[in-house]
């Protein structure tokens, strides 16, 4: 069976389904990749402080749509809140939230391919993680005439019976152009500032534009970063930051660090424990382990509509049959850890395997404590190890693009935290994604 050699990257090395790859082109127009947004239930607040918009946008990633909002608003970054960050090369709607800005002033903002409707007022903002789920609506292109609806159905058949499927992170987690992010976690947890932020810079990979390439392998020899600065085009906004900072304050790495985004310095951390979690994942899937029976050691988390509540459950001899009962029933989710500062380690088989990958990374849980950005240092968690999907629905037709090949058109929704991608890579078993 076919293995990505950027999935593996980042620790994704094998399928749930056993069915063939169909093969295939996502995002040929980012048309083809819509992303709606599910918000939490609210209280509108005629009173309150913050503008809540729906933001339609395409081909814009998160945080550079934040950042030219927050310009032709005239307002700082940390006052627009968002639920969830969302796929660059898609048609994306989401909910924002504006502190004191009036409602006009959204209702007039002009910027290309981004639609800003106002909605209300409410009293707090909009928090990483406020929304319920997406619905997607996605095509794959490209497929060849032979392709069969027996193939597909299987496999939807296959997740449907198993409950859904792998709950890996996506490539989209760790860069679609660059594949990085967890190698800068790693080298902050490690307490390494200065390879975090050179590895940010000059690190290249093989898709991204040749400009932006040269400069990087220019700095890396030449540890220039006013010319760097010069040198890195207008979209490179945070490596520009980076080298001005770094050429105005030599040596401080720590201080180069925090010109980025909160949420894209917490992205880095999180990035590395995605990337051992996708690893525990997958050696769990290698070894035939089960992704919705428990296994005696397992640990598992209730869950109910309101979602996944983190309450530490040890499966036992005594407890396993109420346990299964419970995972059939939707009520609870087995779970892989996400490691931090004061690890829950399960027990048995899925225990071993997580003490295994961590002893690989020859990591210490305490390495989690940051003391040189503290606000980085995380705990951890853990993390159901199966996504459900619902409404799962195809359709396999002929390819308005591609004369004399098929596309394949599917419909559903996931909960928050999960990715899309991770589904439709069991249909596709594809040598590249193409999700860049």
């Amino acid at each position: 069976m076919k293995k990505l050699a950027a999935e593996h990257h980042v620790g994704i090395e094998t399928y749930l389904t056993s069915t063939e790859g169909i093969g295939g082109i996502l995002r040929s127009t980012p048309q083809d990749f819509i992303v709606t947004e599910q918000p939490l239930p609210y209280t509108t607040d005629s009173s309150g402080s913050f503008a809540i918009a729906q933001v339609t946008s395409s081909n814009w990633e998160t945080n550079h749509l934040i950042r030219e909002l927050s310009k032709r608003l005239h307002i700082s970054r940390k006052r627009i809140g968002f639920a969830g960050t969302k796929d660059k090369r898609a048609v994306t709607t989401q909910y924002m939230s504006f502190a004191q800005v009036p409602e006009d002033a959204l209702n007039s903002l002009q910027l290309s391919d981004v639609t800003i409707q106002y909605c209300r007022q409410q009293e707090k903002p909009l928090r990483l993680g406020d929304l319920y789920g997406n619905d997607f609506l996605v095509i794959i292109r490209n497929l060849s005439p032979l392709v069969s609806s027996e193939t597909i159905r299987k496999c939807s058949d296959i997740l449907q019976h198993q409950g859904g499927f792998p709950n890996f992170f996506g490539i989209q987690r760790f860069g679609t152009i660059r594949p990085i992010t967890h190698l800068v976690g790693k080298d902050i947890v490690k307490g390494d500032l200065k390879a975090a932020v050179m590895r940010y810079l000059t690190q290249v990979f093989p898709h991204e534009d040749a400009t932006i390439t040269n400069v990087r392998k220019r700095l890396k020899i030449s540890k220039d970063f006013g010319e760097a600065f010069t040198q890195f085009p207008k979209n490179c906004t945070f490596e520009k930051a980076l080298a001005h900072y770094l050429h105005e304050q030599p040596d401080d790495y720590s201080g180069a660090l925090e010109q980025l985004p909160k949420n894209l310095l917490t992205m880095f951390i999180y990035a590395y424990q995605s990337y051992l979690f996708n690893r525990i994942l997958s050696t769990r899937l290698k070894q035939g382990m089960s992704l919705n029976t428990p296994q005696l050691g397992d640990i598992v988390f209730p869950c109910s509509k309101q979602g996944i509540e983190e309450k530490v459950i040890p499966v036992t001899k005594e407890n396993i049959e109420k346990v299964n009962t419970q995972l059939q029933k939707r009520k609870a989710v087995i779970t892989g850890i996400l490691i931090g500062s004061q690890p829950i380690y399960a027990q048995g088989d899925m225990g071993e395997i997580e003490q295994h990958i961590i002893e690989q990374e020859h990591l210490n849980p305490q390495e989690f404590i940051i003391p040189e950005l503290p606000y980085l240092s995380s705990s951890g968690t853990r993390r159901s190890i199966l996504a459900p999907i619902e409404n799962l629905t195809w359709s396999l037709d002929s390819d308005d693009l591609h004369p004399n090949h098929l596309a394949l058109i599917l419909e559903f929704f996931l909960p928050k935290g999960s990715y899309a991608t991770c589904v439709l890579r069991e249909f596709m078993k594809a040598e590249d994604l193409t999700v860049y």
